[in-house]
């Protein structure tokens, strides 16, 4: 931990900044993921869905940026490097042979969906743990990651 003089509780702090770095890694995982849709993404509405992937990857590592920052702030290293991201990610790694849209709209909602419920979770470890602020950055990237899935999975072709 770095010197600071934030008035937080130490164990606040440590549990905070070990939680942020973990969603940290999913979220620079979850913006390269969609980064890989957005590349190869092929078939019926490709430039809606092509444009739809590289804004949620955006905003996905604008999420990331928020997350490494707070962690600095509670006096932490934020772990952002690919390296770490590789072993610390907990989505499923992304299928490189996808080109179908429906395949990509599947598999970007599917890691969408996980890290936005390990983000709820992360809303309640945090408040436990005594850190609201942390809690509502979290709460923030939640209605954020809703918001992208719902975006996404409307993508989805509708079942009869």
């Amino acid at each position: 931990m770095h010197q600071t003089h934030n008035t937080l509780d130490l164990l606040a702090r440590e549990t905070s900044i070990t939680v942020l770095n973990r969603h940290l890694a999913a979220a620079i995982d979850l913006a390269a993921q969609l980064k890989q849709a957005h590349w190869n993404v092929r078939g019926p509405g490709f430039l809606s869905v092509h444009r739809l992937f590289d804004e949620v990857a955006t905003e996905i590592a604008a999420d990331a940026d928020a997350l490494a920052e707070r962690c600095a702030a509670l006096g932490g290293t934020a772990s952002g490097t690919i390296q770490t991201a590789v072993q610390a990610s907990f989505l499923v790694p992304y299928h490189l042979a996808i080109a179908d849209t429906q395949q990509h709209v599947f598999a970007t909602a599917a890691a969408l969906a996980a890290f936005g419920q390990s983000v709820r979770n992360a809303i309640q470890a945090l408040a436990k743990a005594g850190d609201a602020a942390t809690a509502d950055l979290f709460t923030q990237i939640a209605r954020s990651t809703d918001r992208h899935l719902w975006l996404i999975e409307s993508h989805a072709a509708p079942r009869a």
